[in-house]
């Protein structure tokens, strides 16, 4: 039922955005709507990637992963003046992966009071962001399943992950 209600999503989209590209045109259309999509879909693939790749990230198989040690396996990022305009997700992750439900102008705030309690679970990466991409993307790793590990069904036909 999911794939069919995306599947209307998708012509529903298209319908909508047909009529200003035969009035305006395609280029128009591009420019005003493409470009901007493009830029604000790599911005969170990339904001997503720097999150959840880093050297000092654990990674977890299913016999000792379980909701906190997974919560606290991302690193707060610092994308200078970036940080406001992206809401401050890019410096409060480790908080939104704890308490996902705080709103992000509460983030700041218990993103402080929480790094004392966090102590050295909290993880922080203050290099430049554009060094930072290409060190954890040039270093990250494919990493093999072991072969004589127990997990899961679902665990068994995983076979590896990335790690750095």
């Amino acid at each position: 039922m999911q794939i069919y209600i995306s599947d209307v999503g998708v012509i529903a989209a298209t319908c909508v955005l047909y009529r200003p590209a035969t009035t305006q045109g395609l280029t128009w259309l591009l420019c005003i709507y493409g470009v901007p999509l493009l830029i604000v879909n790599g911005f969170i693939v990339l904001i997503t990637l720097m999150h959840h790749t880093h050297a000092s990230l654990p990674h977890y198989d299913s016999s000792e992963w379980d909701y906190l040690r997974g919560a606290l396996a991302t690193v707060n990022r610092d994308y200078g003046v970036l940080n406001k305009v992206f809401h401050n997700v890019t410096d409060t992750h480790v908080l939104h992966h704890i308490f996902s439900y705080i709103s992000h102008y509460h983030a700041m705030e218990a993103t402080n009071v929480t790094k004392p309690l966090l102590g050295e679970y909290y993880q922080v990466d203050d290099t430049p962001i554009i060094k930072a991409m290409w060190r954890d993307t040039k270093d990250c790793i494919y990493v093999e399943k072991d072969e004589g590990s127990q997990g899961r069904d679902f665990d068994k036909t995983l076979n590896g992950f990335f790690a750095c």
